[in-house]
């Protein structure tokens, strides 16, 4: 009986976050239009709901199979019937609202290594290229286009392989005779002007993320291609997964807006993989100096972000006291490859001076300390 009561109660739970994303629903169907944080948001939530049919159906079995008599089979049927009369419309309602408020197709900044970004929320997208040629670019927009989807505009530099491919895209459907409605896919391409990088600097800045621990990483190793694109491809998905800004204002939420929201609709993670000694490079055998260059660079890189975001001001004119409730990313050395830190603050130890330099933040794992150079709020906007 212990047993069935506390997977009744996990039933229970289930059927309590159909309710509360219902709320959920009421408040965004009352908006005339959804921003595009509320939008990934909406998107986000709907995810964890959409995969609760599942969860609801293996409980539902384990309870079942603890007494199979007939009056426990009509509760069963009974059990399902309600949950599928409020799940199943709850589910319709919410892929008919996001399909109302589907995005524009992005746009997208390209620099000439080979990186792009979202100019929304930077999202990055690394292509490893043999060569600087038109050729080259057009494959690797068409493996971008195949996996990612048609951007709307395209910005980049007057790099002759960025011009070359415009020239030829917009010669070929302007000469051929296909129809009017396949003239309007193309893509609009816009150039920085000559010798001007900084009208550029949003997709530099992705690729010099990238590029800063890399070259340091790499040293005179020498990769193969497979390897190389096997790096890339996951420091593509470790700067993806850096958080942005606070999911939601609920204070029983740890979860961050990530760029990957934008990709994928949910957070990215990885497969798990055991520490690689941090050792000479060339002395590991080749699988694993991909796996070293990883957690390296994230080591780097996760440290840095906090640092990055954190705004640095003088402590006598610091006017960046925590809120209670504020989402903070935590700096934290031993996480493993695409964990970030959060929580919230609960408690602030302001000095004797009136300025707060320790907080305490509660996690998923439970409540710790930090002072203010190990945390960082996320920016709301």
């Amino acid at each position: 009986m212990a047993d069935e009561f506390k997977l009744i109660k996990k039933r229970s739970s289930l059927k309590a976050k159909l309710t509360t994303f219902t709320n959920y629903l009421d408040i965004v169907s009352s908006c005339q239009s959804l921003s595009e944080l509320q939008r990934l948001e909406l998107q986000s939530r709907f995810a964890k709901i959409d995969a609760l049919y599942e969860d609801f159906d293996n409980l539902q079995t384990e309870i079942e199979s603890l007494d199979t008599s007939v009056a426990k089979v009509e509760e069963a049927y009974v059990a399902r019937q309600q949950f599928e009369d409020l799940y199943h419309p709850l589910v319709a309602r919410a892929r008919s609202l996001l399909a109302s408020v589907a995005p524009s197709e992005q746009i997208f900044e390209c620099a000439v290594s080979g990186g792009a970004a979202s100019m929304q929320v930077k999202a990055v997208h690394l292509e490893l290229v043999t060569d600087l040629t038109k050729e080259s670019y057009m494959a690797a927009l068409n493996r971008f286009v195949s996996r990612r989807g048609k951007p709307r505009n395209i910005l980049s530099d007057n790099g002759t392989n960025f011009v070359g491919t415009s020239n030829e895209l917009q010669r070929f459907l302007h000469s051929s005779n296909v129809a009017s409605d396949m003239v309007q896919e193309g893509i609009q391409f816009s150039f920085a002007p000559p010798y001007s990088p900084h009208f550029n600097g949003l997709a530099e800045a992705v690729v010099r993320s990238m590029k800063h621990h890399l070259k340091r990483l790499l040293k005179l190793t020498h990769l193969t291609y497979e390897e190389m694109s096997t790096c890339l491809t996951q420091i593509e998905a470790i700067l993806n997964s850096r958080p942005l800004t606070p999911l939601s204002s609920d204070p029983c939420d740890y979860s961050a807006l990530t760029p990957a929201h934008l990709l994928i609709g949910r957070p990215l993670t990885s497969i798990p993989h055991p520490q690689v000694a941090d050792v000479n490079i060339t002395r590991l055998d080749r699988y694993h100096r991909i796996e070293h260059i990883k957690q390296h660079f994230w080591r780097r890189f996760n440290i840095e972000y906090v640092s990055m975001l954190q705004q640095k001001t003088k402590w006598s004119t610091s006017s960046g006291n925590l809120v209670l409730g504020t989402l903070v990313l935590i700096k934290d050395k031993l996480l493993p490859p695409l964990l970030w830190s959060l929580g919230r603050v609960v408690q602030v130890y302001p000095g004797s001076d009136g300025v707060t330099r320790v907080v305490e933040v509660k996690t998923k794992n439970g409540t710790i300390r930090r002072a203010f150079n190990n945390v960082c709020p996320l920016p709301l906007h």
